[in-house]
């Protein structure tokens, strides 16, 4: 009975200790846990690690587009986060009209005590503020996915009840503050007292009496009088020149961070922003001009060759513009010249440390001296992608400036275009086939979730009949939506093809960049144009969230 009794308690004392040890332990990681979530902040501005980051942007997919290139965000798509406190460029002040504004504007002609004088039975005249008013008033009811910035005075149309008129604007869902202009033709009605009302209204560019005029070239040579108004209109707003770095003294004065070409030239296009942003980061945090290459090379899969091309420019694709006011560069040739120079003119030449590995660090760097740092990527891969800077404890203290890579203004005058024909009111379908389509290992039911049928009876549930619907797609095949056609205004990119035929604006302009030699419209252009008339749609299809069940990134990876 005693032996009974003395392992009873023994018992007891062990299962407590037991229990207590095992809540310690407890106690104790919840706490570490804690300490971790409280302290950790993500070294990159989305939320993921950088090597999740790193696999995104440049892994490859046995699929239509590598790294879901169907789709081709930057700065101006992503949230405020990527890089808005450190943007140094602040948004030009402009003045958005607004129901206020206007009132205010007719407040101010009521003071002035302006006569009611007009004949009802002859021309309207366009000059008359209220016209102006009524139009404006007319677009605020109008065009609700816009915002009005500007406008010009209006001008005769083509008959005594119309009016032309242009006016600057900019897409509420578009995060830069870049503007865009359109010119419309209205029907005016005048009732008692000089009242305007609009009648009637046509389409986008319209309004052709109120667009701006220049002079053919020989003119005056050819007979002299008011040259006939050019097709293509340049943007003025587009500056993307190659600046000088001045005087030799300013070139010596300054500190400049040169990469030589490494692995990455002629991967994918997140690949490559990938690593050029881990570049232009690391300058930025090493308070250095950014010496940059405007040269690119199109991987293969942007191109109908199937080949990679070099001698792309970076100005087909970016906003250069917008890229020369937010961060410190200098072009490649213009700063190869400028040292050049320096040295054959000067005995003591420009100091200048290189540095043969990724793995030196910015953070090794921060304090050197040197005029000129010069990264090598001269290892084989993937030991020579640019990218490779940025991993590691540099993902800490490196952050891409994604707030200064836009697209180019000139492929968002197309995205605009096309957009402004369908008056701002339309509903979109992101439709993902090709090689995806195809691999029913990775993707068993898409190609029959993105049939025609299919796609008709999803749609039916999502988007109103006769509304405009435009497809962004890889479907190579034209006709592969017919079937859409009955219930609803389709609409392609290849049917506004126009806009960068040999016409165009864009097709003068780039020409223009590349030495006179046309431009093709590449892969690559036509899925920017695409994602971004995408995000301008009222309503928004998506195929892997939408059309199909299957995962984005192919079986099992949901």
């Amino acid at each position: 009975m005693k032996d009974s009794n003395l392992t009873e308690p023994i018992g007891q004392n062990l299962i407590k200790v037991i229990s207590n040890v095992c809540f310690s332990v407890f106690v104790f990681a919840v706490i570490i846990f804690t300490v971790i979530a409280i302290t950790y902040q993500p070294p990159d501005p989305w939320l993921e690690s950088a090597p999740a980051l790193t696999k995104l942007f440049t892994q490859y997919h046995n699929a239509t587009f590598q790294n879901d290139n169907s789709v081709l965000k930057t700065g101006e798509d992503l949230p405020e986060v990527f890089g808005k406190a450190e943007s140094p460029a602040n948004p030009p002040a402009a003045v958005q009209i607004t129901e206020s504004v206007i009132e205010e504007k007719e407040e101010r002609m009521t003071n002035m005590s302006l006569e009611s004088k007009c004949d009802l039975s002859g021309p309207v005249n366009c000059s008359d503020p209220r016209v102006l008013i009524a139009i404006e008033r007319f677009n605020l009811r109008f065009f609700k996915a816009i915002v009005f910035l500007e406008y010009q005075t209006p001008v005769n149309g083509s008959a005594p009840n119309e009016c032309d008129v242009s006016w600057r604007f900019r897409n509420k869902k578009e995060k830069s503050w870049r503007k865009y202009r359109d010119f419309r033709r209205f029907r005016i009605g005048v009732g008692e007292n000089c009242t305007y009302r609009i009648t009637g209204a046509n389409g986008w560019h319209s309004g052709v009496n109120a667009r701006r005029q220049r002079s053919r070239v020989g003119a005056a040579r050819n007979g002299g009088g008011i040259g006939r108004i050019a097709p293509p209109v340049r943007d003025e707003e587009i500056n993307d020149t190659i600046p000088a770095l001045g005087s030799e003294t300013a070139f010596r004065k300054g500190k400049y961070l040169y990469y030589s070409r490494g692995g990455d030239y002629c991967k994918g296009m997140n690949h490559f922003l990938w690593s050029f942003l881990c570049g232009l980061g690391e300058a930025q945090y090493l308070n250095r001009t950014f010496v940059m290459d405007l040269n690119m090379c199109l991987a293969a899969t942007y191109n109908p060759s199937n080949k990679d091309e070099e001698g792309k420019d970076f100005r087909y694709y970016f906003d250069f513009e917008h890229l020369k006011e937010v961060a410190s560069i200098v072009e490649e040739g213009e700063f190869l010249k400028d040292w050049k120079k320096w040295d054959h003119s000067h005995k003591k030449k420009v100091p200048i440390r290189k540095v043969a590995t990724y793995k030196v660090t910015p953070m090794q760097l921060k304090k050197d001296r040197s005029t000129i740092i010069s990264r090598q990527f001269d290892a084989p891969e993937p030991e020579n992608y640019w990218y490779r800077v940025c991993e590691g404890e540099a993902a800490k203290y490196i952050q891409r400036p994604w707030h200064a890579l836009w697209k180019s203004k000139r492929l968002m005058n197309i995205v605009t275009a096309i957009s402004g024909r369908m008056d701002w009111d339309f509903d979109a379908v992101h439709v993902v086939r090709g090689e995806k389509a195809q691999n029913k290992k990775l993707w068993p039911h898409l190609d029959s979730d993105t049939s025609p049928d299919a796609l008709l009876a999803k749609l039916k549930e999502m988007v109103h009949p006769w509304r405009n619907l435009y497809i962004a797609t890889n479907e190579p095949f034209y006709n592969y939506f017919d079937k859409l056609r009955s219930q609803y205004k389709v609409h392609l990119l290849d049917d506004y093809n126009e806009l960068w035929g040999t016409t165009s604006e864009w097709y003068n302009e780039t020409r223009l960049l590349n030495r006179g030699h046309p431009v093709e419209f590449d892969g690559y252009m036509r899925v920017a144009v695409d994602t971004e008339v995408l995000y301008r749609a009222k309503t928004r299809v998506e195929t892997f969230y939408n059309l199909t069940k299957d995962c984005k990134d192919g079986i099992n990876t949901c």
